[in-house]
């Protein structure tokens, strides 16, 4: 199907990418053969960092040509600030992008807001200053304004009310981008202090998702029995797992045990760890709970005993504080310790 533009671009901070942009972006690829998404701001907001933005639109539009510039970025560019007046210098800086780091230029700009047939005539000239000597080259086309949904009729959304209320909004989220702002929380300790049975109530209480521990699933599968490879191979299913849940949470994601437990048993039982799996147990969560031996040790004929529970319990608390990780020590019944979590969550 022949297209109305060769190359369309689209310009935003995406902090963070919502629907309204999703929109604007999927308009871009239905009227042009080739679609560039450009992303900046300066300062950046919290929650909405450039590898992060990179992800989102990745994720969504893995199709179009994407660069999104951080102020350390590779190419000694200077981003003009948010608040800058100069509507000019944006304009021009989106331009020697397109020049200077991608070598293009674009037939189309996207966008939903008025300012639009400014950027597209600054572009145009621009380009054609830039456009160098050679008199036989065609001049670069005029950039034509395509503006989108300006009244926010369809989808009346904001960068600024999400970053205020991104719970309270998130139905204007994708899946995929929600999920970078709900919060992780991970529960370790030694065999049989309560870690599964503290997820789920907390879940519960939250209105939320909590991830299993796929190392004991596969350890009931395999009777009993694990090799040295199945360690990184349950790493790595647990983290995917947690990624899978969190564009299904709301607000919290309550994972029990990570890769840190895996790494423990790992290092126990075979004296070794795969590089990778050392890479995976250093996996960051928005907060550690480690809950205390201090609950009846329930042997079930898969446990060792209560001396192990307790070097594992002193093994996690040397570990978190070695490695900086945000923890929390908590104790008593599931309801106390309910509560001892609540209370750190705010």
């Amino acid at each position: 199907m022949m297209r109305r533009f060769q190359r369309g671009l689209v310009v935003g901070k995406f902090c963070p990418l919502h629907r309204g942009h999703e929109a604007v972006i999927r308009r871009a690829q239905a009227d042009c053969e080739e679609v560039v998404v450009l992303s900046y701001t300066q300062p950046e907001f919290p929650g909405c960092g450039p590898e992060v933005r990179r992800r989102w639109l990745e994720a969504l539009f893995p199709t179009t040509t994407r660069l999104v510039l951080a102020a350390d970025n590779p190419w000694g560019l200077i981003l003009p600030h948010n608040d800058d007046p100069d509507e000019s210098c944006h304009r021009r800086f989106v331009g020697q992008v397109c020049r200077e780091v991608l070598h293009v230029t674009v037939e189309a700009v996207f966008t939903s807001e008025s300012y639009g047939d400014g950027f597209a005539e600054e572009l145009t000239h621009y380009f054609r200053e830039t456009a160098g000597s050679d008199p036989t080259a065609p001049a670069p086309s005029e950039v034509v304004h395509v503006c989108v949904d300006p009244l926010r009729v369809q989808l009346p959304v904001s960068g600024t009310a999400l970053r205020q209320q991104v719970h309270e909004l998130k139905h204007w989220l994708s899946p995929v981008v929600y999920a970078s702002f709900v919060k992780r929380i991970c529960f370790l300790g030694g065999e049989s202090s309560g870690k599964t049975t503290l997820a789920a109530a907390l879940a519960e209480r939250c209105g939320t998702r909590w991830v299993h521990e796929y190392g004991r699933e596969l350890w009931v599968d395999q009777g009993g029995h694990l090799a040295f490879a199945d360690l990184l191979h349950i790493a790595q299913v647990q983290a995917q797992r947690e990624e899978e849940a969190a564009e299904q949470a709301h607000r919290y994601l309550f994972c029990d045990t990570s890769p840190l437990t895996t790494l423990f048993y790992c290092v126990d039982d075979f004296g070794k760890a795969e590089p990778e799996l050392e890479a995976l147990a250093a996996r960051e969560y928005d907060l550690h709970v480690l809950c205390a031996p201090d609950i009846p040790f329930d042997q079930d004929g898969t446990r060792k005993d209560e001396a192990f529970r307790q070097r594992q319990n002193d093994w996690y608390q040397q570990e978190l504080t070695a490695r900086g990780f945000p923890w929390i020590l908590v104790f008593g019944p599931v309801e106390a310790r309910v509560q001892q979590v609540l209370a750190k969550l705010g």
